[in-house]
């Protein structure tokens, strides 16, 4: 067979000749563009020599802090298209952070939103190795800043030439992009992505059991274009000429919902959290959400009713979808299999709650204290994984000693697998609570808690005690007007036929708000210094 090289600037060259007229639909700070792939081609191929004039090379680093925007798609497939790495940097780490990801990726060029311009403008002193800032702005002018050197993306592109050719020497396994990881401790730790890998991921989004994107389909990433590649989404939709619809800066719940009635946008993508917030706007509003195929949810676990909101309120297909960083992310998804159409519905709800089977051309593995587990849905173990779109190592990271061993990515998730093959994940190893000697699921108290009608976030955390070593505690933040109408005792009294006695949370703490992590995932560290402070004599 010929060894022809997967690369990145392959999927966009593809769009442009024969979704020439497909669209991206493009909401900036100030305005609501509407290009086709053949328009951004052009603007992709004059991006590229835009940079090759400011003199970068195969192998540097292209930082970006960017929303989700049609310029932000084109830096996607410009930097790896001409050899060099897409760095999407989180916007939302704290300074320190970013400054640290900056300097430790080495990039040479940042490509920046213009809100975000403040930020860099209090830290570029930092930032060791880049030597160009490039601001993306619908704005004629470029506002005063210290920066230098800064240009105008828009500017550049208009003097850059349209038929700028993609790299033709491309090997497959050199890295194409790098995202970092929120690490709950330490310093974030980066994954390095190959073009084999994410044109192997591309493929996988294609598949009918997984997302089955198509030309047919509106996308709308919702998860953001800085986290794990907007989930793959934009380089396969891209590929297969599907419409984008990219919701930019600062969205709201109520943009997500007109933009779902107004583009008959068919699939979207995003957290928990951020389902919650559309769940309430869709609830308060009268939207036209039929036209959606699909909503996939990932990140952290979805509670189960959420699943039914969505389904029984709204008839919106929502599927549960499992991946991380370091696997590009999707490793499995939720589906019924064919024979399991004849469950009842609520067996239907209750598997489709499960995190579903793994995607193909992975291979897993779940081991516990004395090896691998049963698959009987009851023993628990980490969940290791490999496969192509997997990562071997952390970029120049000594971490990577404790996470990639004997050829697996030990992921630090605790699951149960069924006889079906199916996994759920029951906490993070970090997470679970040992009581007595026996181990507590934090995910599934939650997810029972959030059950309840007048719940509109929970979680649960572990608090030392002298006698079982540790025990749950409930934090729940009540829907608007619920405020004075549940109390603790409620809830209990809601999770007393789910769960064994010595399961039940030894309290249920109320909140106004969980704190969450950059990515909407709850912040468990954070929330558990708060609990202690509750219990403290101050508290």
């Amino acid at each position: 067979m010929m060894q022809v090289p997967l690369s990145v600037g392959s999927l966009l060259e593809h769009a442009e000749k024969f979704f020439p007229k497909k669209e991206v639909i493009s909401q900036t700070h100030d305005v609501l563009h509407r290009l086709n792939y053949g328009e951004i081609g052009q603007r992709t191929r004059r991006l590229m020599s835009i940079m090759n004039e400011l003199g970068i090379r195969k192998g540097d680093r292209i930082g970006t802090l960017a929303w989700n925007h049609h310029r932000h798609l084109e830096i996607y497939f410009a930097a790896p298209g001409m050899g060099s790495v897409l760095h999407t940097i989180n916007i939302r780490l704290s300074p320190e952070d970013i400054i640290y990801i900056i300097n430790h990726a080495k990039d040479k060029i940042l490509f920046i939103d213009e809100d975000i311009l403040p930020l860099i403008e209090h830290i570029h002193t930092h930032l060791k190795t880049v030597e160009a800032f490039v601001v993306m702005t619908d704005k004629a002018e470029l506002p005063d800043s210290t920066i230098q050197p800064l240009y105008s993306y828009e500017e550049l592109l208009s003097t850059g030439d349209p038929t700028y050719e993609f790299a033709n020497d491309i090997d497959e396994n050199q890295p194409a992009g790098m995202c970092y990881t929120s690490a709950t401790t330490g310093k974030p730790k980066g994954v390095v992505y190959s073009h084999r890998a994410i044109v192997l991921h591309s493929f996988a989004l294609g598949l009918a059991d997984t997302a089955g994107l198509s030309e047919s389909d509106v996308s709308m990433p919702v998860v953001p274009q800085f986290h794990v590649n907007a989930w793959g989404t934009p380089f396969a939709c891209t590929w297969f000429g599907s419409t984008q619809v990219m919701p930019g800066p600062r969205f709201t719940p109520k943009r997500l919902a007109e933009f779902i009635e107004r583009f008959k946008v068919t699939i979207t993508a995003g957290v928990p959290t951020i389902w919650l917030g559309l769940l309430r706007e869709l609830e308060q509003g009268n939207y036209d959400t039929s036209s959606l195929r699909a909503v996939l949810c990932g990140g952290s676990a979805a509670p189960l009713g959420l699943i039914k909101a969505f389904e029984e309120k709204h008839n919106i297909p929502f599927y549960h979808a499992y991946g991380a960083t370091e696997t590009t992310p999707l490793v499995t998804i939720s589906r019924l299999k064919s024979y399991q159409q004849d469950l009842t519905l609520e067996e239907k709800f209750q598997e489709r709650s499960r995190q579903g089977i793994l995607v193909p051309g992975l291979q897993m593995k779940v081991v516990g204290d004395s090896g691998e587990v049963e698959w009987n849905g009851k023993e628990m173990g980490e969940l290791l994984l490999k496969g192509p779109w997997i990562a071997d190592e952390y970029y120049k990271d000594a971490r990577s000693d404790d996470a990639f061993k004997d050829g697996w990515f030990h992921t630090g998730d605790v699951v149960t697998v069924d006889e079906e093959g199916t996994i759920k994940i029951v906490d993070r190893t970090k997470d679970l609570i040992k009581s007595g000697g026996e181990w507590i699921s934090s995910v599934e108290i939650e997810n029972a808690i959030m059950a309840h009608n007048a719940v509109f976030e929970a979680s649960v955390v572990a608090i030392a005690d002298e006698k079982w070593q540790e025990r749950p505690v409930a934090c729940v933040v009540l829907h608007e007007g619920q405020e004075n109408a549940v109390k603790k005792d409620d809830i209990i009294e809601f999770l007393k036929p789910q769960f064994p006695k010595w399961w039940l949370p030894d309290d249920v703490l109320f909140f106004e708000e969980i704190p969450k992590s950059s990515v909407g995932k709850f912040l468990k560290r954070e929330l558990r210094e708060q609990v202690k402070a509750r219990y403290s004599p101050q508290g």
